[in-house]
């Protein structure tokens, strides 16, 4: 599986790993799947161990925590991440759609645009 982060996405996985207690064994789970406004709906925890059926992908020396279905919606992907006034999150770009998505801001306009996470998606472990 090819995968490859921007160096925005990668402070921020870092930063999400960290924050959360990582140690070097933690990982960052993405879910990703069809659905949502742009065609894909996406969600993130950090973990410290992958769960059953995931695979562990290592892109810029980060663990992440893949399901199936999000590798196959992410091989060949670039994962970016957008801190800007209107949206914050992170940004898939596929070679398989193109750029596609809606941004966190609520608009759900047909106008084509990288996919987001939104930043409130972020779910904490106890």
């Amino acid at each position: 599986m090819e995968l490859s982060l921007t160096p925005k996405a990668e402070k921020f996985i870092s930063r999400m790993i960290r924050f959360n207690g990582g140690t070097p064994a933690h990982g960052f789970r993405l879910v990703v799947s069809p659905g949502g406004c742009s065609g894909l709906s996406s969600e993130f925890t950090v973990e410290a161990a992958p769960l059953e059926g995931d695979a562990v992908v290592e892109a810029s020396g980060l663990k992440l925590f893949l399901p199936a279905e999000s590798r196959m919606l992410l091989d060949g992907a670039t994962i970016d991440f957008k801190d800007t006034p209107m949206e914050s999150g992170l940004t898939f770009i596929t070679p398989h759609t193109g750029s596609c998505g809606c941004s966190s801001s609520g608009d759900h306009s047909t106008n084509a645009g990288p996919a987001t996470v939104s930043i409130a998606s972020i779910q904490r472990k106890h």
